[in-house]
């Protein structure tokens, strides 16, 4: 078994690392979108998108998993309480995102271990609002975010390691 050189596993992070923070940024600038027009839209509008998707069996079975968490989540944004909580997550994470994305991008030493330590409350909060709400989709979100924080870590030791050098 042949080993790949350090430089080759070096290039590999750093490519890693690189379409992690672009994805991040991307994420970052539609959450912001997203969080704005959340702000301007009306909850009867999600509401009635819901049920349309829901009663077109575009999910599948319209008393399915999927089908019934898809409606849960719309009442609760009519409610709204899921509507503030949407938009103050989505603009809090897409601002935050983006600047880290900015200060990573710029190889700004400081950045990185911020930058964990956000991501890794980023991951926290999301476990606990989908234990608390049942989300199907914020365990990914945790779990992309668990990704993102260990080629942060890797990056971030090899770009100490080049400037020691240095």
């Amino acid at each position: 078994m042949s080993e790949k050189p350090p430089a080759k596993v070096s290039r590999t992070t750093e490519r890693l690392f690189r379409i992690a923070i672009a994805l991040k940024g991307l994420d970052g600038a539609l959450q912001l979108a997203g969080a704005l027009i959340l702000i301007f839209v009306p909850a009867t509008v999600v509401t009635g998108f819901a049920h349309a998707v829901i009663t077109r069996d575009l999910l599948g079975d319209p008393s399915g998993t999927l089908a019934r968490h898809l409606e849960l989540a719309a009442e609760h944004f009519a409610a709204g309480g899921t509507k503030t909580f949407a938009v103050v997550y989505l603009l809090a994470h897409g601002v935050v995102k983006l600047g880290l994305v900015w200060a990573l991008a710029r190889k700004w030493l400081r950045a990185y271990p911020v930058a964990m330590l956000v991501l890794a409350a980023f991951v926290a909060y999301e476990i606990y609002r989908a234990i608390e709400t049942g989300s199907i989709a914020l365990p990914f979100f945790a779990a992309v975010d668990a990704l993102i924080i260990v080629l942060v870590y890797r990056e971030y030791r090899q770009l100490r390691r080049e400037r020691a050098a240095a």
